[in-house]
């Protein structure tokens, strides 16, 4: 594969894992929109003018974009750019009815519903793909029990014994050896609290985890986390039907976990921007992934699910999060924020959002790293 079929085919892949998620995030808010009985004028997948569309017989006009990175929904009556329930001339010139059916006419609890439901689309999609894993390929388990462990490793120095079972990891449940990895490899050079059984007492261990950069097989780096233990043999378990929805819900709910986490240390600085990623590293990742098969596809589409929802949870404006802190704010104080804090609070966001990205994207581009090298 040469380069240009190669940036052509992660480019496919890219619009592939995100289209979907889009699509499923933007049905999200409109259907809760149209339960609540507010008209939508517009249902866009991507950004731009428009490749083709149609219009359905309650007046929504569905079209697909030219720019198919994002998408949106415009309700009836959504005319301030930042949703703020101002009365716009507009909005005022509408019939009583047609007033009715906008998204501004609406109550807060309901506006906040309709935003809401975005984000869970994301992450409830998530818990289906990890189930239809899972129902088809099983789950891989072995008991959280060490069977040995590294000499002159974290765990060696820390005083850890073959037998040991581990039932968690700082504020992480540990209930099979493979819950271990993810949360290890988060917290490099740092200090953990283990909870572990040792000949049937409860003990807790900390240890100062060793630190290590690893590149997987597309020569992606990160600092990765180690303890020193290993485990018994991984074995593939069928799960009986009732048991899939929890197991999936736990795999989502892990991984949320490591997103607030990760978040976390970023803002405290124990974790480097640099490993924030934008749209490129995305769409790289995306060819990476399909060139390994279709399961290592579905599963890196529900981490992006995941990501995708906890992402637009966050309280910042131009978010969906922002918006949910309005509308919350105003089911408490019983008004609307005042059009100067909104316009002012929307304008902050959208200059972090653009420099987030930015950011990010001169990070995958490496333009990052050849400054500092330049730099000294």
């Amino acid at each position: 594969m040469n380069a240009y079929s190669g940036i052509m085919f992660s480019i496919l892949s890219f619009i592939a894992v995100i289209g979907p998620l889009v699509f499923v995030h933007e049905l999200g808010h409109y259907a809760v929109a149209r339960f609540f009985g507010v008209k939508a004028d517009v249902f866009s997948i991507g950004f731009g003018p428009e490749i083709f569309g149609w219009t359905d017989r309650l007046g929504t006009r569905w079209r697909i974009a030219c720019l198919p990175f994002g998408g949106y929904v415009r309700f009836a009556g959504d005319m301030d750019p930042a949703s703020s329930g101002r009365p716009s001339s507009e909005w005022l010139a509408l019939s009583p009815e047609d007033r009715a059916k906008t998204f501004q006419a609406k109550k807060a609890w309901h506006r906040f519903l309709i935003v809401l439901a975005g984000p869970l689309t994301n992450i409830f999609v998530a818990i289906l793909l990890f189930a239809a894993v899972f129902s088809v390929h099983g789950v891989a388990r072995s008991p959280s029990v060490v069977s040995a462990i590294v000499p002159h490793s974290a765990a060696d120095t820390a005083g850890l014994k073959v037998g040991d079972k581990i039932t968690a990891v700082n504020s992480y449940k540990v209930n099979y050896f493979n819950d271990l990895q993810p949360v290890v490899q988060m917290h490099p050079d740092e200090e953990v609290l283990i909870k572990l059984v040792r000949d049937g007492r409860a003990m807790d261990v900390k240890v100062h985890l060793k630190a290590e950069h690893f590149q997987d097989r597309f020569g992606n780096s990160s600092r990765i986390g180690l303890l020193g233990i290993l485990g018994g043999t991984p074995v593939i378990v069928r799960l009986p039907l009732t048991e899939i929805p929890q197991a999936a819900t736990s795999a989502v709910g892990t991984m949320l976990h490591e997103q607030i986490d990760g978040i976390g240390q970023i803002i405290t600085g124990r974790r480097s921007m640099d490993e924030l990623g934008g749209p490129i590293r995305i769409a790289r990742m995306s060819g990476q992934i399909t060139e390994l098969g279709f399961l290592p596809f579905v599963l890196f589409m529900a981490a992006i699910s995941v990501n995708l929802g906890f992402i637009n949870l966050l309280p910042v404006p131009m978010l969906d999060g922002g918006h949910l802190l309005f509308y919350a704010m105003e089911i408490i104080i019983r008004r609307p924020l005042t059009p100067v804090i909104q316009t002012w609070a929307f304008r902050f966001g959208l200059f972090l959002l653009l420099s987030l990205t930015l950011f990010a994207t001169l990070n995958d581009l490496g333009v990052l790293v050849w400054l500092k090298q330049i730099l000294g």
